[in-house]
């Protein structure tokens, strides 16, 4: 009957052109119909768009850079922030985490720098446009009403569920030229860090008791994650990619018990265990659901990690749990000529280093600890990577501006961010090029 309607109503001529269509459609094969996949670019950003009060990003990014700001403090502010965008304007990954990006509701930090700097060309690079955005709260700065620090006072950024000066300080936000399944995203915010099996709680070593730093009040309240983890599932071409980012706290600032370093330590096995089958049975995220992920699902964990391989002050072995880990593609590692020549240039700390320069994706203080690989982005093992990255320029090159230290009206400048933004290309089935 549908046949009938349909040319009872259709002109030959167009009748011709489909039937000659679907011929073409049954001769040809899957792969010759649709091309091979084309590399679908993954990257991380610790960006450092995060400012001393709450608002003060987004009072910087509603307005575009401007050289002729008078304020000369807000021009370098926004001037940051144009670097950073154009950053992101010459790598182009379609799918973007960045770290310390404050957190506003509605997603209205991320519109304001979407259409206030990465959609207005930067020193004449191309504007890039990511049509879908996910930003979640943070528990950065949210007040515990705890003596988390066992100061003897109630208050402040170290009592916080994470460090902040305010709720929101320091978060996150993921970018995507690819549609996001926003109906499956998973958040483990409030995830107690006493309900990970044999976590590595601190121990305040003026007692004999074992694992006491925080007390009962203080573990019926105090989450794993510093900030969040998220689980954000991508639609690329139909095959799904779940996007897995965070941002550990770092391993310092503490005292002898470790608490950071323990932290950071766990934080990095969150995602260790999840992807592992059978090992996160035990997670519930903020919905209430239960669980990891489901095997042979393909993944790209992303983020500052604050952990490097062999040098600084995290706990040995923490971000092995996922350079280590049997389900991660760790084929390729990102690098930088840029981040060798300035290990060599710096020397002071990274004199000493074990690990290889090449790989270093932050420039820390050059007394301690140092330049270090702290920045992740690591595929599943069913994704083929096919390139890589860090973005650290040489210092002869042009954009060596964008990671070194502004020039302006004011004596001495800031650089940008103290990381680098790293990056890696893999292979997706029914993949597009975005951009």
């Amino acid at each position: 009957m549908l046949r009938r309607f349909v040319a009872a109503r259709t002109p030959w001529t167009v009748l011709l052109s489909l039937l000659l269509a679907a011929s073409a459609s049954m001769l040809a094969t899957p792969t010759e119909a649709k091309g091979p996949p084309d590399p679908v670019r993954f990257a991380t950003f610790n960006a450092s768009l995060n400012r001393a009060s709450a608002g003060l990003a987004l009072s910087d990014l509603s307005v575009p850079y401007s050289p002729a700001e008078s304020n000369a403090t807000v021009r370098l502010r926004r001037a940051q922030a144009a670097n950073v965008a154009e950053t992101i304007q010459r790598v182009r990954p379609e799918v973007l985490l960045i770290n310390e990006f404050d957190f506003e509701p509605g997603n209205a930090l991320a519109i304001q720098f979407q259409n206030n700097y990465l959609s207005v060309s930067q020193n004449g690079a191309t504007p890039i446009t990511y049509p879908y955005v996910f930003v979640a709260p943070s528990n950065t700065g949210v007040p515990s009403g705890r003596d988390l620090n066992n100061n003897g006072s109630v208050g402040g950024p170290d009592d916080a569920l994470g460090f902040g000066f305010f709720a929101g300080q320091f978060g996150m936000a993921v970018f995507s030229q690819h549609p996001i399944a926003y109906d499956e995203v998973r958040t483990f915010r409030e995830f107690l860090w006493k309900d990970m099996p044999g976590a590595l709680l601190p121990d305040d070593p003026a007692t004999n008791a074992p694992a006491d730093w925080y007390d009962t009040g203080d573990l019926a309240l105090l989450p794993l994650s510093s900030k969040s983890h998220w689980d954000v599932p991508i639609d690329i071409g139909g095959t799904e990619v779940h996007f897995l980012v965070s941002h550990p706290t770092p391993p310092v600032f503490d005292g002898a018990e470790d608490r950071n370093g323990r932290r950071n330590h766990d934080e990095i096995r969150l995602w260790a265990d999840y992807i592992t089958p059978g090992a996160g049975d035990y997670l519930y995220d903020d919905a209430g659901g239960t669980g990891g992920l489901h095997p042979g699902a393909k993944f790209v964990i992303a983020g500052d990690q604050n952990s490097d391989p062999l040098d600084g002050d995290s706990i040995p072995g923490s971000i092995q749990q996922l350079l280590n880990s049997p389900q991660v593609n760790t084929g390729l590692t990102p690098a930088s000529a840029g981040a060798a020549q300035q290990a060599g240039l710096q020397g002071g700390a990274n004199a000493g280093h074990r690990g290889d320069p090449r790989f270093d994706t932050a420039d820390f203080a050059d007394s301690a600890p140092g330049n270090l690989r702290v920045d992740y982005v690591l595929p599943s093992r069913n994704l083929r990577i096919v390139d890589g990255a860090v973005f650290w320029p040489l210092a002869s090159d042009p954009l060596f501006r964008l990671v070194g230290v502004f020039t302006s009206s004011l004596p001495g400048g800031f650089p940008s961010s103290d990381h680098r933004l790293v990056w890696i290309d893999v292979m997706v089935p029914g993949s597009v090029r975005r951009n």
